[in-house]
């Protein structure tokens, strides 16, 4: 019988023993399995013992039933089998830990078991994740407290001192900041909104201010506060932006002056030389406007230094085209003299530091433009070292004209146009014997018996320079 004392009672127990049982088989399955197979050898030796003792008239019907209930205690031992299973499952889910069969078991046929591997458990198990993963729950909320940036505004202002459409920063905004606390939601694990439940203000924020330029005029010419502008013709500086204000300067064409304000599209506040006033937009221009105005405010800015006590112990500020602009085409130079040595009169005011116009203009009256016969005759353009009593025949002769405007140009440098002990040419030293000052009139004082030489030498230096 299958319920033998002797024998393993695999259909009358209660869930401890079952729970017992499944706990030999985890720690020592192989020995459970032996067991087993014994014991179903026994059990049909013990059935065939059985069957073959009864008559076959009178024990049939009880061998039939005697069958039947072998196969009820089978079919109940099978079950029994996976009911185990299934809660050895339930525990590895629910109850994860670092162990496993060794090996597990499943039945073949009726009466053969065999014994194959079992799969390592090479991961833990995600309890939160299964829990969410079972559950259905695709869908998470969190609430954080987090600082966040609070952007700052922009503001434009109309600014009439830029040109048109110009803008620039007058202030740099800066981020403010908070402390919000929200509630997110997401959903296989991708944000997807947000609830903000309350926000504490840590720093405020600065706003951006940005000027944006109303001025046409600006804008036409190409300038800015600040730079400079020409004159289109001459005219008055005002006291005042209006016609009927009292003048406080007057400006030649092509002169420049600082651009300093503009009330309005109509005014402009300047600075000429230091003197501030006002002049109508209208009479000014730009290198932008006017590209060919900054050469014609250089030859302008030369002829306003050029007055009767202007300093001679100075260059020119001239080039060497405007030396040849100057000299060629004199009518007055028949004999082209000054026209063929307008190099010799720069280069010697760039070695001696001595006014070139001024060195001409004196060779021009002495010389009468080169016609005295000192000037023909001995290439003396100066009468040097002539006396009154014997002017010819006391003055020197020179091989060359650029010989003697050489030897002239170092005499006036060492003893007429600079204070003594002055460094000049050559690491030499102004000697100053006859200094008077470095003007016309101080070098007339020692060097001309006329007391209107200087006046007369001025009137040729005026006309050479109005040729520019």
């Amino acid at each position: 019988m299958l319920n033998d004392k002797n024998s393993f009672n695999y259909d009358n127990r209660n869930l401890s023993e079952v729970f017992r049982e499944l706990q030999e088989m985890q720690k020592n399955p192989k020995n459970q399995v032996k067991n087993y197979k014994k014991y179903e050898k026994e059990q049909k030796s013990k059935r065939k013992k059985e069957l073959s003792s009864f008559s076959h008239a009178q024990n049939l019907k009880q061998a039939f039933r005697q069958e039947r209930k072998v196969k009820t205690n089978d079919l109940k031992l099978s079950q029994i089998i996976v009911g185990c299973g299934v809660l050895i499952l339930g525990l590895a889910v629910f109850f994860p830990k670092n162990v496993a069969f060794q090996e597990s078991y499943a039945k073949e046929t009726e009466e053969t078991y065999s014994i194959v591997p079992y799969e390592l458990n090479r991961h833990r198990l995600n309890m939160q994740s299964i829990i969410s993963e079972n559950a259905g729950m695709d869908r998470v909320k969190e609430q954080v407290t987090e600082p966040r940036d609070v952007e700052f505004e922009i503001n434009y202002n109309n600014n009439p001192s830029l040109p048109k459409g110009e803008e620039i920063i007058t202030q740099e905004g800066v981020l403010g900041k908070e402390n919000v606390t929200v509630v997110k939601t997401y959903e296989n694990g991708e944000f997807v909104e947000e609830v903000i439940l309350s926000k504490e203000k840590i720093a405020e924020s600065v706003p951006k201010n940005i000027d944006v330029g109303t001025s046409e005029f600006l804008a036409k010419h190409n300038v800015h506060i600040g730079d400079i502008m020409y004159f289109v013709n001459a005219g008055n500086l005002k006291k005042e932006a209006n016609d009927e204000s009292e003048d406080v300067a007057q400006i030649k064409e092509s002169l420049d002056v600082k651009l300093l304000e503009l009330p309005s599209e109509e005014w402009a506040k300047v600075s000429f030389d230091g003197i501030e006033g006002y002049i109508k937009t209208s009479n000014l221009t730009s290198s932008s406007t006017t590209p060919s105005i900054v050469e014609k405010n250089r030859i302008q800015r030369i002829l306003l230094k050029v007055n009767i006590d202007m300093e001679l112990n100075k260059v020119s500020g001239l080039t060497l085209n405007d030396y040849q602009k100057i000299f060629t085409g004199l009518s007055q130079d028949q004999n082209k003299i000054f026209q063929n040595n307008y190099k010799v009169f720069y280069n010697m005011e760039k070695k001696y530091n001595i006014n070139g116009i001024f060195l001409a203009s004196m060779a021009i009256h002495e010389s009468g433009w080169g016609s005295s016969q000192i000037a023909k005759d001995k290439n003396n353009l100066f009468g040097y070292g002539s006396y009154d009593e014997t002017p010819y025949e006391s003055s020197m002769d020179f091989e060359s004209y650029e010989e003697g405007i050489e030897t002239v140009a170092k005499s006036l440098t060492k003893y007429y146009l600079n204070p003594a002990g002055t460094k000049i040419y050559n690491g030499e030293i102004a000697e100053a014997w006859y200094y008077n000052g470095p003007t016309l009139q101080g070098v007339n004082t020692r060097y001309a018996s006329d007391k209107e030489w200087y006046k007369k030498v001025y009137s040729y230096m005026e006309m050479l320079y109005n040729r520019l």
